[in-house]
């Protein structure tokens, strides 16, 4: 009767963090304070250890789940690795006062550039470019509940719009994302295109 219960306990969990929205980030849970938790190269527990996380890890970006919901992919390094969902608890995407995502960056390659909000204020730079700084003017969902598509306009014509994109590249390592950006840094720029992250990349230990 026990292992029947632990069986439905597990499927229900696996049920719930199935129907969480990704990316999102993560806090480590129930590893002993003398214990880590394995990042592997696959999402099985027969898979090389390719880094760890420590028991009170917090701001862990998932960007995607294996076929089953039991594993998430984390950026790790320069590339990725996954980590079992029963050690990670949701804390969910906060959204600040300008309507974006706390903690969204979004990056592209040819050429080089990176997107952030900084208290209102949007901040492009590009490679051997001196920063500039876009007042935002807004930032429209899609009034859709767990949803982070938005419609970004800023001063000077900066258009950008972030959507979903389960394994988006960002074309200078083998990291993926759950987010893309198509943006216009100006009325007559050039479209460039883009991943967007929540949080750094886990380091590798």
């Amino acid at each position: 009767m026990r292992f029947w219960a632990m069986m439905a306990a597990f499927m229900l969990w696996a049920g719930q963090a199935e129907a969480e929205p990704l990316p999102q980030l993560f806090d480590v849970t129930g590893v002993a304070a003398d214990d880590t938790l394995n990042i592997r190269a696959a999402p099985t527990a027969q898979a090389e250890v390719i880094g760890t996380l420590a028991p009170d890890a917090r701001g862990i970006e998932v960007t995607a789940r294996d076929s089953r919901g039991t594993w998430g992919r984390i950026n790790v390094g320069e590339g990725t690795g996954w980590v079992f969902l029963r050690y990670m608890a949701a804390r969910g995407v906060h959204i600040d006062n300008y309507n974006l995502p706390v903690g969204l960056r979004c990056f592209g390659t040819e050429p080089f550039w990176s997107l952030h909000h900084d208290d209102g204020d949007l901040i492009y730079e590009a490679m051997g470019e001196e920063p500039e700084r876009f007042a935002l003017e807004i930032a429209q969902d899609a009034m859709l509940r767990d949803d982070l598509r938005r419609m970004i306009r800023a001063e000077g014509g900066v258009v950008a719009y972030v959507h979903a994109a389960p394994d988006c590249s960002d074309g200078m390592s083998d990291r993926l994302f759950g987010l893309g950006v198509g943006l216009m840094p100006g009325p007559e720029a050039a479209l460039l295109t883009g991943c967007c992250s929540l949080a750094p990349a886990v380091p590798v230990k």
